[in-house]
């Protein structure tokens, strides 16, 4: 009977995601964060992931649950995953650093695989690297499992970036107890979101950390700090800037969507037009499908692939006489690869860990309020709308979004002030040509460094 009650509530939980997703009507799902391109994490399969050096070692920290009260369930435990690679430490007694990286909204599996930052650097630094896994994510869930924990409205508070470097820090002095690393400065270092965590952690735990990295750390796209249309005015600027015929048409594909649904039987013309898995019961999925390609090759638009340009690529060299359509389908291909069929649901699966983790905290406290423009954007109008935001999320949830929450736990206004006030040692690294550098901290190019 357990077993039925956990698989119709699993199923539950998966049929409100999908059904929010539905009802969302024209409101464009929100680009996700994260350190690492989807495809990327794709590609990263188990048996790579398994195949790290066995430098990498593993272990679990019974981690507190809640590390703010002091009721009963406050004290309950959980494993807490973090992985160590000495190989390069120069040991406690040279009193070489400690380089530390912080977990954000996936799997630390990823991080494993794909980020080098730490394992280039640390030959030349002596430094002892650590990982971090985010509670929720991976193999760090309380209660169990993650449907069962996000089904628990009393278990899923504890979900919160407040509760997650508490547990860095916890741990981060744990790791300098059990290495006698009492002298060992320690270097936090995050990308993306994990970014925004590393740079909070410096403000609010400046006796456990010398200093941060906050790599492509959007900390300012809160609470009005950053223009709405931020993000998007930059992923067309990338287009624009790439090719202004690529930009063209991809700004005149939507009208021509939305001509061709009109048509009673344009939703099977769409659906074979772009060899959809399943027929489209809307325009918008395929609408929404193609700005989260837009939106991801614009993020992730790094070497060798450079994904805008391979897009841009199959949509200018489309045969001679190929519809607007048609070029985007192109382009879809170039990215994507020649596939059977292409699933709309490709960038908003219900079932990934991804999804279902950074939807409740897009639905708690981390409200970034990113829309789309009117202007010479290649997307169409999509404002933000706060009031059917706050809807969906306590339709789904049963919480009111607190949006002034980042700005009034960690601060936001006037924050150069603040990190000249209150910290040190923060880089904030941001490549302009990245969407989130628009709510990135800087103030004279790329990289500001706050002494």
């Amino acid at each position: 009977m357990d077993l039925v009650r956990h698989s119709f509530h699993h199923q539950l939980l998966l049929f409100s995601l999908i059904s929010l997703s539905y009802v969302s009507g024209t409101q464009f799902s929100l680009p996700r964060l994260g350190a690492l391109r989807r495809t990327i994490r794709n590609k990263l399969d188990i048996e790579s992931i398994s195949s790290l050096s066995k430098d990498f070692k593993t272990f679990f920290y019974s981690q507190t649950l809640d590390h703010f009260n002091y009721k009963p369930e406050s004290f309950t435990s959980f494993q807490q995953r973090y992985v160590i690679n000495s190989k390069y430490w120069g040991g406690a007694n040279t009193s070489s650093p400690i380089l530390v990286y912080f977990g954000a909204e996936e799997s630390l599996d990823y991080d494993l695989s794909g980020i080098g930052f730490l394992t280039d650097n640390a030959p030349r630094f002596k430094a002892l690297l650590v990982y971090i896994e985010h509670r929720f994510y991976g193999k760090s869930i309380p209660c169990g499992s993650r449907e069962a924990a996000l089904r628990n409205a009393s278990i899923r508070g504890y979900f919160t970036s407040a509760q997650a470097i508490a547990d860095y820090a916890a741990i981060i002095l744990h790791i300098k107890k059990t290495f006698f690393a009492k002298n060992s400065p320690v270097i936090v270092i995050g990308g993306s979101y994990g970014g925004m965590l590393a740079a909070w952690f410096r403000l609010k735990y400046p006796h456990v950390a010398l200093g941060a990295l906050a790599s492509s750390a959007p900390i300012l796209y809160f609470d009005e700090l950053a223009p709405h249309v931020g993000y998007y005015a930059i992923v067309t600027k990338d287009f624009k800037e790439t090719s202004e015929s690529c930009y063209e048409t991809i700004r005149k594909s939507w009208d021509e969507i939305d001509k061709v649904a009109s048509k009673s039987n344009g939703l099977s013309i769409l659906s074979m037009k772009f060899k959809t898995c399943e027929k489209l019961k809307r325009s918008f999925d395929l609408k929404d499908f193609l700005d989260s390609i837009y939106s991801e090759v614009a993020q992730y638009d790094h070497p060798p692939s450079y994904p805008l340009n391979m897009i841009c690529r199959g949509i200018d060299g489309a045969p001679k006489g190929t519809d607007i359509l048609g070029r985007i389908f192109a382009g879809v291909v170039a990215y994507m690869g020649n596939n059977s069929c292409y699933d709309m649901n490709e960038f908003n699966r219900p079932n990934d860990e991804t999804y279902i983790g950074w939807r409740w905290q897009t639905c708690s406290e981390m409200v970034m309020p990113i829309g789309h423009e009117n202007n010479d954007s290649m997307f169409p109008p999509s404002p933000f709308n706060l009031t059917k935001f706050i809807r969906k999320c306590k339709s789904l949830f049963g919480v009111r979004p607190r949006p002034h929450w980042v700005t009034t736990y960690y601060g936001g206004h006037d924050l150069k002030l603040i990190l000249h006030r209150f910290a040190s040692n923060i880089i904030f690294s941001n490549g302009l040509r990245d969407p989130y550098s628009s709510g990135g901290y800087r103030s004279k190019g790329i990289g500001e460094h706050i002494r």
